[in-house]
């Protein structure tokens, strides 16, 4: 196991630093632990404390390490060797936890995999990251049988939420989900294995695997600033260091005490990093939610659980501000959010604290080369409106002009970011890489995509989010991933997609195109046509026909024109 490496000197200026909370230390060093040694001090720590709640269930640290430790013997016992990559397919529940945990035990590679892709955008992911073993929740079984011969996935480890049920929800679930039309037969064989008997059927005693703290521990897809979409590999140093940075900026954070409302996806990095592997970090008990769509589910878990800790994004916690049932529900033990995946607005964070009685919710920021988080307003005081805070201890952060130097305070310049969080680069894409880190200042920087601004004191601003990104309900929209469908209509001569401002999800997609000659297709069609191919949140509310889409004069799409006139004339719409 290599030591823990002390923080680079940086030439740069920390005006940053004088504006941390009492508590917060101005260095960090980040520890040479392995995600997996997280859960087994919290089991050794708080053996007999709730590690998971789940619709009724409960998990101790204890038990939690003991399944982890079973599921690793169980996949080292199928073939899977160190290295090897393993995909989790599943919503926040108690399988994901054991199988994240348990496949970084067996020395594995864990790709987190949206529940919500379509077969076409599994495929890639499962072919691109070569992953040969796959977790999947049973209704999504459909979706990977129409690809299945197309890809390299050896075995398949399915589930169902009925395996995370106390009796007697285990047993009338099923009843329930035939219904409804969701129930899904999956017979097993030799290359379909079942999630609850693989891990009951083995001893805690996994073979031992050598992992150093720079192994690659994880694979989290992302368009990155190109939108090609990429596994950015996060190593066991990156993840345990975001989290111990989190740590130390949540000075008040109780060991063993807190009660984190896990609604936010664990296959989505930032629920990973803070819902999930902080809260193992500080023995805290989550509280699952497997659909954060359902306000209700996640209200009554609130209300179940007396959660503390409510890590979310603006459309989360809008969501709860305007929902009927909120006032039903006792929210007054939450004391600490912090928000990320998209700006908070100003309105929101009033709302929410007024409900809660005080919670503090802040406005963060990360992306996912960095493990997320970079920086974060401070919890208890100091928070600055229409800012995304400080950059955490152990982060160094720059903006910097195009002739790649610092700009002076107040001037818009590209972000730049630096830390023992950031990624060791893009999966079998060393290209990409190279365009994103480059080596500059005595350190090796994470260059965002997105113009920002810093102030004399060290807070900093997003002016533009990434180029002509989208985010909608907190998830990351590259518009090439829409156009390449839009383009894919018979009809489509040219596709340009954008994003509306919309008071719920912050932003929609609008698809604007050209009709090749002589050709027809309305709204309706081509957006069902993009329903084919693209995850729900990703297809266009709103399709706009044009003769011709403007171009630069070398022929480019100017995709910010188009955004500018589309929301000129939302805005007229409105008025």
């Amino acid at each position: 196991m290599t030591a823990p490496q002390p923080p680079a000197a940086s030439p740069l200026p920390r005006p940053w630093l004088a504006h941390y909370e009492t508590g917060v230390p101005h260095d960090f060093t980040p520890s040479a632990d392995t995600v997996p040694m997280l859960l087994e001090r919290a089991a050794a720590k708080f053996p007999d404390r709730p590690a998971l709640t789940f619709v009724g269930a409960s998990m101790t640290y204890k038990e939690l390490w003991q399944d982890a430790q079973r599921f690793a013997t169980a996949l080292q016992k199928a073939g899977v060797a160190a290295g090897d990559r393993v995909s989790i397919m599943l919503p926040n529940c108690p399988q994901f936890v054991v199988g994240f945990y348990g496949a970084l035990l067996a020395g594995a590679v864990v790709v987190n995999t949206s529940p919500l892709y379509t077969p076409k955008e599994l495929e890639h992911q499962l072919t691109d990251s070569g992953s040969e073993t796959l977790i999947i929740l049973d209704t999504f079984y459909p979706r990977f049988a129409e690809i299945e011969s197309r890809v390299g996935v050896r075995r398949v480890i399915v589930t169902g939420i009925q395996d995370a049920l106390p009796f007697p929800k285990n047993l009338l679930y099923p009843v329930k989900a035939r219904r409804e039309g969701t129930w899904v037969s999956i017979k097993a064989t030799g290359k379909v294995l079942p999630f609850k008997a693989l891990v009951k059927s083995q001893p805690p005693t996994p073979s031992p695997v050598r992992v150093e703290p720079d192994d690659v521990a994880l694979l989290q897809y992302t368009g990155g600033t190109t939108g090609v979409p990429k596994g950015a590999m996060l190593t066991h140093r990156n993840l345990v260091a975001n989290c111990e940075q989190a740590r130390a900026w949540m000075t008040d954070l109780r060991d063993g005490q807190e009660v984190t409302l896990a609604a936010i996806p664990f296959f989505h990095v930032y629920g990973m990093t803070v819902a999930m592997n902080l809260s193992v970090l500080v023995g805290a008990t989550m509280a699952l939610v497997p659909n954060p769509r359902d306000i209700k589910m996640v209200l009554g878990a609130i209300t179940a659980s007396k959660a503390t800790l409510f890590p979310g994004v603006p459309t989360l916690y809008n969501a709860i501000n305007n929902h009927p049932d909120t006032p039903k529900h006792d929210l007054t033990s939450i004391r600490a959010c912090i928000s990320g995946s998209a700006p908070l607005l100003l309105e929101t964070s009033r709302k929410f604290r007024e409900i809660t009685g005080g919670a503090n919710l802040v406005e963060g920021y990360g992306l996912t080369e960095a493990s997320p988080i970079t920086h974060t307003n401070p919890i208890f005081s100091g928070q600055r409106e229409g800012s995304i805070g400080l950059p955490m201890p152990g982060v160094d952060a720059v903006v910097v002009g195009d002739d790649g130097q610092p700009v002076p305070y107040g001037e818009v310049g590209e972000l730049w970011v630096a830390g023992p969080m950031i990624m060791k680069g893009y999966w079998q894409r060393p290209d990409e890489t190279a365009k994103t880190m480059r080596e500059a200042f005595g350190r090796m920087w994470l260059m965002t995509g997105d113009m920002s601004i810093m102030g004399e004191d060290g807070y900093f601003s997003i002016v533009d989010r990434k180029k002509d990104l989208i985010i909608a309900g907190g998830f990351n929209i590259y518009p090439r991933e829409v156009e390449e469908v839009l383009m894919s209509h018979p009809a489509v001569l040219e596709a340009a997609a954008v994003g509306l401002p919309d008071a719920y999800r912050g932003e929609n997609v609008h698809a604007v195109v050209a009709l090749k000659p002589g050709m027809k297709a309305t709204e309706a069609e081509i957006i069902a046509h993009c329903k084919k191919d693209l995850s729900a949140y990703k297809v266009p509310r709103s399709v706009e026909f044009r003769s011709e889409l403007p171009k630069t004069a070398a022929m480019k799409i100017l995709r910010r024109q188009l955004a500018q006139e589309a929301r000129e004339a939302q805005a007229i719409g409105k008025g």
